[in-house]
C-alpha cells in the first residue's frame, strides 16, 4: 500500500505545469533583459557631436522603431500556426501546444546569442521572431498551459487553479528579471556583455523542453465536467415544458434559450479581456524606453528591479483571488483588477522620480486578477475537449490586438516624446475605463 501510495503521488507531481511555466519565464526574463541593452548597445551615438538630449532622443526612436517591427512580426507570425497547433492538442496530445513553441524559443534565443558573438546586426531578431512565431509562440504555449490547468481542477477551485500558475509564473519572473542585470554586465571581463545571460536563458529553454516531452503526463478531466453535462441535460429537460402546451418544436425554442446567454456571455468576456489587454499591453511596451530616458535614466541593474517590481503583482493578485474568491463572484474580482491597473497607470503617467515609479507600481497591486478570472469563467461556458481551442482563440485575439496596439503606442510615444512621455499612460488609464462597461 504504501509502495502504491508513493507511485500514486509521483504520477500526481508529473502532473504540475508549474516547473515548465517557471523555467520557460525565468528564461524570458532573462532574455527580454538582454534584448533591450543589446538593441540599446547597437543604437548607442556616442561617437556623434550631437547634444546629449538629442542623442538620447534619437537612440529612443531607434530602439522603439526595432520594437514595432519586432512586436510585430512576432505578434502576427503565430496566427498562421496556433489554431492547427492547439486543435492537435485538442484532438492528439496536450502537449502538442507546448513543446512546439519551447523547440521555437530555443531557435529563437540561440539566434540572439550567435547575434552577440559574431556581431550580426539587430535586424536578425525580426528572423528570430518569424521563426519563434511559426513554432506557435507565447500564443500557443500559454493557450496550452491554461488547458492542462483547466482540465485538471474543478470549477469551484478553477480561477484558484489558474492563478496560482500565474502566481509561479510571476514569481519566476521577479527572480529572472532581479537576476538579468547582474548577469548581464557580469563575466564582461572574459566575455562579450549579454553572452552569459542569453546562455542562461537558453538552458532553461533546455530544460523546459525535456521536462514536457519525459516527465510531464497530462490530468486526467477534473469530476466536474460530467455534473456540468448532466445539468444542461437537466435544464434542456425543463425547458420544454416552460414553453406551454400547444408548441409544435419547443425543442429549437429551448436550445435557443440555452445557448444565447452563455454565448453572449462569452463574447463579453472576449471584448472585455481585449479592452483591458490593449491597455496593459500599450502600456508595458512604452515602459522599457520611458525608463531608459530622462527623468529616470535607468541602468541595467535598475531596469531589473524595476522589471521584478511589476513581477509582485503576481503574488498580491493571488492573495487578492486567495480571499476575494470566498466571498465576491468572478465579475467583482475583474472589476477590482481593472480598478487596480487603471489607478496605478495613471500615477506612472505623472511619475518623475523612481520612488513615484515603485508606488505606480504597487497600486497595481490586483492587475494580474482579470486574465485568468475571465478563462476561468469561459471554462465555465465550454466543455472540455474545447478548452484549447477557445483558450487559443482568446490568445490570438489578445496577440492580435496586442500587435496593433504595440505599433500605435509606439508611434504616439515617439510623437509625444518631446512635450510629455507620460501621455501614452493616460491612453492606457482610459481604454481600462472601458474595459468595465463590458463586464
Amino acid at each position: 500500500e504504501v509502495v502504491a501510495g508513493s507511485m500514486v503521488g509521483i504520477m500526481a507531481m508529473r502532473t504540475w505545469i508549474e516547473p515548465v511555466v517557471a523555467g520557460s519565464q525565468v528564461a524570458s526574463a532573462f532574455y527580454d533583459t538582454a534584448l533591450l541593452l543589446v538593441v540599446k548597445n547597437y543604437y548607442n551615438q556616442t561617437n556623434s557631436t550631437a547634444p546629449s538630449h538629442v542623442l538620447e532622443d534619437a537612440q529612443q526612436k531607434a530602439v522603439s522603431n526595432f520594437y514595432i517591427i519586432y512586436n510585430l512580426v512576432l505578434g502576427l507570425s503565430p496566427l498562421v500556426s496556433a489554431y492547427g497547433l492547439s486543435k492537435l492538442g485538442d484532438r492528439i496530445h496536450r502537449k502538442i501546444p507546448i513543446c512546439f513553441p519551447l523547440l521555437g524559443y530555443l531557435g529563437s534565443k540561440t539566434l540572439l546569442l550567435l547575434l552577440i558573438l559574431l556581431g550580426w546586426p539587430v535586424e536578425v531578431m525580426y528572423g528570430a521572431a518569424a521563426f519563434n512565431g511559426l513554432t506557435g509562440g507565447f500564443t500557443t504555449f500559454w493557450a496550452g498551459i491554461m488547458a492542462l490547468g483547466s482540465l485538471g481542477s474543478s470549477e469551484s477551485k478553477r480561477s484558484l487553479r489558474l492563478i496560482i500558475i500565474e502566481l509561479v509564473y510571476g514569481l519566476a519572473g521577479f527572480l529572472g528579471s532581479m537576476a538579468s542585470g547582474y548577469l548581464f554586465v557580469g563575466f564582461s571581463d572574459r566575455y562579450r556583455e549579454g553572452t552569459v545571460l542569453v546562455c542562461c536563458s537558453i538552458a532553461c529553454y533546455a530544460f523546459c523542453l525535456l521536462y514536457s516531452i519525459f516527465v510531464l503526463t497530462v490530468p486526467k478531466p477534473a469530476a466536474s465536467c460530467p455534473a456540468k453535462a448532466k445539468r444542461v441535460e437537466e435544464v434542456g429537460g425543463q425547458l420544454p415544458e416552460a414553453a406551454g402546451p400547444g408548441s409544435s418544436q419547443p425543442s429549437e425554442g429551448s436550445i435557443s434559450t440555452r445557448v444565447s446567454p452563455s454565448k453572449l456571455t462569452i463574447i463579453l468576456l472576449f471584448v472585455a479581456a481585449i479592452l483591458y489587454d490593449l491597455a496593459v499591453v500599450g502600456a508595458m511596451n512604452v515602459l522599457p524606453l520611458f525608463l531608459l530616458r530622462e527623468p529616470l535614466s535607468w541602468n541595467a541593474v535598475e531596469i531589473g528591479h524595476g522589471n521584478a517590481a511589476g513581477y509582485v503583482i503576481f503574488i498580491t493578485s493571488f492573495l487578492g483571488v486567495l480571499v476575494f474568491s470566498r466571498y465576491l463572484r468572478d465579475i467583482t474580482m475583474i472589476m477590482i483588477g481593472v480598478a487596480s491597473f487603471s489607478a496605478g497607470i495613471l500615477i506612472m503617467a505623472f511619475v518623475q522620480w523612481t520612488f513615484l515609479f515603485y508606488i505606480a507600481r504597487a497600486v497595481m497591486l490586483f492587475a494580474l486578477i482579470p486574465l485568468p478570472t475571465i478563462r476561468s469563467m469561459l471554462s465555465k461556458h465550454v466543455e472540455g475537449s474545447s478548452y484549447g481551442k477557445v483558450f487559443v482563440l482568446l490568445q490570438l485575439s489578445l496577440v492580435t490586438t496586442g500587435v496593433v496596439t504595440s505599433t500605435v503606442y509606439n508611434k504616439i510615444y515617439q510623437s509625444t516624446l518631446d512635450w510629455y512621455s507620460g501621455f501614452c499612460f493616460i491612453l492606457s488609464f482610459l481604454a481600462g475605463c472601458l474595459s468595465l462597461l463590458p463586464l
